[in-house]
């Protein structure tokens, strides 16, 4: 899509605009895929989405690198670190001195990103790419917009507030846990575009969770469910149990299948495992020995097409896994939470009674128990967890965004950009790798199912 036509027939280019992320888990990758999704179904020819990852992507400081790649280690090995990490950073003044330190290093790679592609706005996706958002505007792109998109559900971490963004779009719940004043009767997935006096200089709005496109359909009818079964190779009568630990695989998944197993000889489980790939290779072992009970899988890009066919979904309490499944209306039972951020999804799910806390094998064991025999109650929970849903958030945050940026120039062939080392359009280098990845597709009603390359490697 190299352009589109205007009502006076003229050809206008998509206005850049540069997401920044972090593969710290798949959530924040997931995110700003979504957007980049409802920007192109809802301003086809608009918008062309780039994506860089500042913290842990080519062109990152090592150290950078390096610290973000303990995030998935700490949160499976020693959860109690992440949490005082999270804990001992949680105030403006220590935001400040990350940001005058480590978190200066991501300034350079984000700065880079913006003075190639002159972006039109800036959005941040990840609570520590937001002073580099800032960063960029100022040094690469002054007319730019900075906006922050928060994929926290509940607990807003002091590091999404540091940043002097132009917008802050969080989901309502995490917006009130900080006692933010918010419209009465506003729902969660609602566009408020209120200014909070806590913070006279920032605009905060409100939207739920974005999700990718796949998730947009809300849940199935039973016989729609029976049908998908059918075409995933599972039993459509059996009792489903879905387990996942989001793209790191955490939470325990292989004690719980185990347990599973034992306990019951009419139950059928589902382990994705995300990028732990000594998880699967250990589940694979257990699977041959299940007569057919367990499927195991990695990585996967129909992971609505399992929340949907599933009677319950077992996982620790992350936002991204809470989002997609509500979206879907599957009943949760949440294992864990990471201290900090994870804590109020908890609540969240329970308080609306979606799910219940199974913070033990004996409790999720019980509680599978309880619910294999009770259709009703399952499905009571499935109705409670599609209340929750807000599929449409992604199209309430590609709204506001839009909102921010003036319309589109005219096509000028000669300002078209080019990179120096490939002749192609669209893509920014450093050495032999890409920095920031294209999200333009060529028809919005044929949108291929991952529309972020990232040197084949894809994060859930």
């Amino acid at each position: 899509m190299s352009g589109t036509e205007d009502a006076g027939g003229a050809a206008t280019t998509p206005a850049p605009l540069l997401f920044l992320i972090a593969d710290t888990g798949g959530g924040h990758r997931n995110a700003a895929q979504a957007v980049g999704q409802a920007l192109d179904r809802m301003y086809p020819g608009r918008f062309a989405p780039v994506l860089c990852d500042p913290l842990s992507g080519p062109g990152s400081a090592r150290l950078l690198r390096w610290v973000t790649g303990l995030y998935g280690p700490a949160i499976r090995l020693a959860p109690w670190l992440w949490g005082a990490a999270y804990h001992g950073c949680n105030s403006r003044s220590a935001m400040g001195l990350l940001g005058r330190t480590l978190l200066q290093l991501a300034d350079r790679p984000a700065a880079d990103a913006a003075r190639a592609y002159r972006p039109v706005a800036i959005v941040s996706f990840h609570p520590l790419t937001g002073m580099a958002a800032v960063s960029a505007k100022d040094q690469s792109a002054p007319g730019a917009a900075v906006v922050t998109v928060v994929t926290d559900l509940a607990t807003m971490h002091a590091a999404w507030r540091y940043a002097d963004a132009d917008l802050i779009i969080a989901p309502l719940g995490a917006i009130s846990g900080h006692h933010y004043p918010q419209r009465p009767g506003a729902p969660l997935g609602a566009v408020s575009g209120h200014r909070y006096p806590e913070h006279p200089g920032d605009r905060w709005a409100s939207a739920g969770s974005p999700v990718t496109r796949e998730f947009w359909a809300g849940p199935l009818q039973p016989d729609e469910r029976a049908i998908l079964r059918r075409s995933l190779g599972v039993g459509e009568n059996r009792f489903l149990v879905l387990l996942t630990g989001g793209g790191e695989g955490s939470g325990g998944i292989a004690r719980r299948a185990v347990a599973i197993l034992r306990r019951f000889d009419d139950v059928d489980v589902v382990a994705v495992c995300g990028h732990n790939l000594r998880l699967k290779r250990r589940l694979d072992r257990l699977a041959a020995r299940s007569g057919g009970r367990l499927m195991v899988t990695g990585f996967v890009r129909n992971m609505a097409d399992w929340l949907r066919c599933c009677d319950l979904v077992v996982s620790k309490a992350g936002p991204g896994t809470i989002a997609e499944a509500t979206c879907c209306g599957v009943p949760l039972l949440l294992t864990s939470h990471l201290p900090g951020q994870e804590k109020g999804n908890t609540e969240f799910v329970t308080g609306a009674d979606a799910g219940h806390h199974v913070p033990g094998i004996r409790r999720l064991i019980a509680e599978i128990d309880r619910l294999r025999d009770d259709r009703a109650a399952v499905d009571a929970m499935r109705a409670a967890s599609a209340r929750l849903g807000r599929p449409a958030a992604a199209a309430h945050i590609a709204e506001l965004i839009a909102d921010l940026v003036p319309a589109a120039p005219a096509a000028d062939s000669s300002h078209t950009r080019h990179d120096s080392h490939t002749g192609h359009r669209g893509e920014v280098r450093d050495g032999d790798q890409t920095q920031a990845d294209s999200m333009i597709t060529e028809d919005p009603r044929r949108i291929r199912p991952q529309i972020l390359r990232d040197h084949g490697r894809a994060s859930r």
